[in-house]
């Protein structure tokens, strides 16, 4: 089989070896592997590196966003939750009885999430 190694890859994609093992990490790329366990990079994996870049240029999106996408297509528990979210509207919580409470309310949560002072 004819292939390249990661290093070649990179070299020919402008990928780099992290970034290339970062893709195979979150499964945006399959490169099968030798005997000894090397990366081979054949046509078919350019092939999807190059398509991944212009997918990314055409759609002005971040690789970070296409991981995403492949997640959501393959964890049901996290395209529910998703759903759920986008379905839903904010509601005040019981006890609040102004839009000024419940703002402060929020602010003192989101300030305990982050460990700031209250």
């Amino acid at each position: 089989m004819a292939a390249l190694t990661i290093h070649e890859a990179a070299e020919t994609t402008g990928w780099s070896p992290r970034m290339l093992r970062y893709l195979e990490r979150v499964g945006l790329v399959r490169p099968p592997r030798n005997p000894s366990g090397y990366r081979l990079f054949g046509a078919g994996e350019l092939q999807r590196l190059r398509t991944l870049r212009e997918l990314l240029t055409d759609f002005d999106c971040h690789l970070s966003d296409v991981a995403f996408a492949r997640r959501l297509r393959s964890d049901a528990d996290l395209r529910t939750a998703l759903e759920c979210w986008f379905d839903s509207a904010p509601e005040r919580p019981e006890g609040l009885s102004s839009e000024n409470d419940w703002l402060r309310f929020e602010q003192e949560k989101h300030e305990r999430l982050l460990g700031a002072p209250a």
